[in-house]
């Protein structure tokens, strides 16, 4: 998914490539081992989702980036590399953008740490740009840190609710992508009903985007993931496929005695097998469809900017294509 190239705005390529060398002197300490730790992500690649969310609010495509816009979208890949390190703790995950995970080459002492120092530098950038950007970015570390919570307290639980599951997603995912477009539209000088409406528009894009992973956890491959396929799955996070797939009459029976701990590859290809041809994937992408409609009525509220037209085809384009299964 190459988020610059679907939103189509002048300057965001750019942009996005100016801010590569910035992020990576943003965790630069002169430490060698530590420089190695914490721009070891940073190298693997990745979409660059959230930093392309913020330069577009704050530049919507009618200008370059100024400085603080570059540092605001710096703040939030930051947090999100920082929930990387951590997650693959948490996970034992050996594999992350197709290389190691951190936790995997150096050990869960080392990347903890560094996903600690990522976190500090992080607030430190945006301390830098004023308190009301600070405070919205303390805020959403917590609702990131409740969202995990959330997860892992109901982990292996096939009673999970799916008021529980978007409640944790809200959190853990659809927080940072709606404070990357409200950083943007903050550092960009927007009126503030465009900064709210930016706002809201990440929030119902960011659930968007946690439906599609959990999708694709399900129906892709590995090589397609950059990690291990059915991951959730295998750890106990039951997501709303799963969720649903619990409910069908006819795979429910067959898939609930496979769930409630954890699962090796042949159980977890079975399980993913069953919630796949359960049609819980086609009532999963239903479910994003609803969330594009809301994030679609956010990103009109920008009338006349071609900003909100790029949001609105980009959200659509987060479930265009979506195998309903393999």
């Amino acid at each position: 998914m190459n988020t610059a190239s679907l939103l189509a705005l002048p300057h965001l390529e750019e942009d996005l490539g100016r801010l590569e060398p910035e992020l990576r002197a943003a965790v630069r300490s002169g430490d060698q081992f530590l420089d190695e730790v914490t721009t070891h992500l940073i190298a693997a690649g990745g979409k660059r989702l959230r930093p392309s969310l913020a330069l577009a609010a704050a530049t919507g495509g009618g200008r370059r980036a100024t400085d603080d816009d570059l540092q605001g979208a710096i703040a939030v890949e930051l947090v999100h590399l920082a929930s990387l390190y951590h997650d693959d703790v948490m996970d034992e995950a050996l594999v992350r953008r197709n290389v190691d995970s951190v936790n995997a080459r150096w050990g869960n002492l080392v990347a903890i740490v560094a996903g600690d120092f990522l976190l500090a530098r992080s607030a430190e950038i945006a301390a830098s740009l004023g308190t009301e950007i600070a405070g919205l970015l303390a805020n959403t570390l917590g609702r990131l840190c409740e969202g995990q919570v959330n997860e892992v307290r109901s982990a292996y639980s096939t009673d999970r609710s799916e008021q529980d599951y978007f409640t944790a997603i809200e959190g853990k995912t659809a927080a940072l992508m709606s404070t990357s477009c409200r950083i943007g539209a903050l550092t960009g000088g927007l009126a503030r009903p465009e900064v709210d409406a930016l706002t809201t528009f990440g929030r119902c894009f960011g659930v968007v985007f946690q439906l599609r992973d959990d999708i694709l956890d399900v129906v892709a491959t590995d090589e397609e993931l950059g990690k291990p396929a059915g991951q959730d799955l295998a750890e106990g996070i039951y997501t709303l496929p799963v969720l649903l797939a619990l409910r069908h009459p006819g795979a429910g029976p067959e898939l609930r005695p496979l769930l409630g701990q954890p699962l090796d590859q042949p159980e977890r290809d079975k399980a993913r097998a069953i919630v796949a041809g359960s049609g819980a994937i086609a009532q999963t992408i239903d479910a994003g469809r609803r969330y594009v409609q809301q994030a679609a009525v956010a990103a009109g509220a920008m009338a006349g900017h071609r900003l909100g037209r790029s949001l609105e085809e980009l959200a659509t384009s987060l479930l265009d294509g979506l195998p309903v299964a393999r």
